[in-house]
């Protein structure tokens, strides 16, 4: 009998700490206000930036049906940035690139807002579930 309560109490502490990792890591912390893609995304961004912006859209890329993934961000820095953004499919693929991509016409300076559009060729739908990870580049 004693077992059975102390398992009880391990089943149920591990499900509150299921809910917790949940959600903190699926739900909420580093996510937009609007999102509009039907999957459970796990949001891993830097307290630098701010995503302002997550946008998942059929679409075409090079002539090809593309899943295209928007990503906009603010610089939430008191410097000027330049953010790595990579997002991980359940499916196995994987895109990202830098923002800006190239530094000709400067970093994301603090308070400013840039997207990028992030296309995933041959996908018709959307996963099931994804990680973003934004970091500065310098990370």
């Amino acid at each position: 009998m004693k077992r059975l309560k102390h398992a009880s109490m391990m089943a149920v502490l591990i499900l509150c700490l299921m809910g917790t990792f949940f959600q903190v890591g699926w739900a909420g912390e580093g996510a937009p206000e609007k999102i509009n893609c039907d999957a459970e995304i796990a949001w891993d961004v830097v307290k630098e930036a701010k995503l302002t912006q997550f946008d998942c859209a059929l679409g075409e890329s090079g002539g090809q049906p593309a899943l295209i993934f928007t990503v906009g961000l603010e610089n939430a820095s008191d410097k000027p940035q330049r953010y790595r953004v990579n997002l991980f499919m359940d499916n196995g693929k994987a895109v990202g690139g830098l923002i800006p991509r190239t530094t000709k016409e400067g970093l994301v300076e603090p308070g400013q807002s840039k997207s990028f559009d992030y296309p995933v060729i041959d996908m018709p739908l959307s996963p099931k579930t994804m990680t973003l990870i934004i970091k500065t580049a310098s990370q």
